[in-house]
């Protein structure tokens, strides 16, 4: 992240305004669309499906009905800002294959699901300069909207999240992700250790 990236303090308001958009310093994103566009599939991505799909390429989707919780973060940077995870994924290890896990036992890339694994793109996010410090004591200055959360989930299963820009009762930022019923917005920042804090800036992205 870059030193001249200044963080805006969230406040505890129910929703964050465009205003409020308006007063955050740093990178020229427009984060309020990131959040619009995975709240937007809220109530259409009801189903949580893993399973292998061969993709059109780039731009390729599984149906929107159903998806699991990169979908919602591979969705939301498409349909916010034009950004193509699956394209760019698909680059960066085409050209830096042996930079990314070897969990799966791959020997070549595969633009159909490299992007939608976690640890992919935990390693892609933190190529591109992505990646925040994850503090021992969170408070709520540390996250802005649209920023990306990974994190352990019950089971060792790696996980991620689009912070929202809703907040709840105690100011925390609520999430937006699938976890294994659809997209939903919940206060669940806090629940799972996390593992990764990632922000999209405009130097790297575009």
């Amino acid at each position: 992240m870059p030193n001249s990236t200044r963080r805006c303090f969230l406040s505890s308001l129910p929703l964050l305004t465009g205003s409020a958009f308006a007063h955050c310093s740093g990178p020229k994103l427009d984060w309020q669309s990131i959040v619009i566009a995975a709240r937007q599939q809220i109530g259409v991505t009801v189903v949580y499906d893993p399973a292998y799909i061969a993709l059109d390429y780039p731009g390729g989707d599984i149906p929107r009905s159903r998806g699991v919780c990169t979908d919602v973060v591979i969705r939301a940077l498409r349909e916010g800002i034009n950004y193509d995870l699956q394209q760019h994924v698909h680059e960066d290890m085409q050209a830096n294959f042996s930079a990314y896990p070897k969990i799966w036992g791959l020997k070549r890339t595969d633009r159909n699901i490299d992007h939608r694994r976690v640890p992919n793109l935990r390693t892609f996010f933190k190529r591109q300069g992505w990646q925040l410090a994850i503090h021992s004591q969170l408070h709520p200055s540390h996250f802005l909207p649209g920023d990306l959360i990974t994190c352990t989930v019950p089971g060792n299963r790696p996980h991620i999240m689009l912070v929202s820009d809703r907040v709840d009762a105690t100011g925390f930022p609520q999430v937006i992700h699938n976890i294994g019923s659809g997209t939903k917005e919940e206060s669940l920042l806090r629940t799972f250790p996390l593992t990764g804090h990632y922000r999209v800036t405009s130097q790297s992205a575009f």
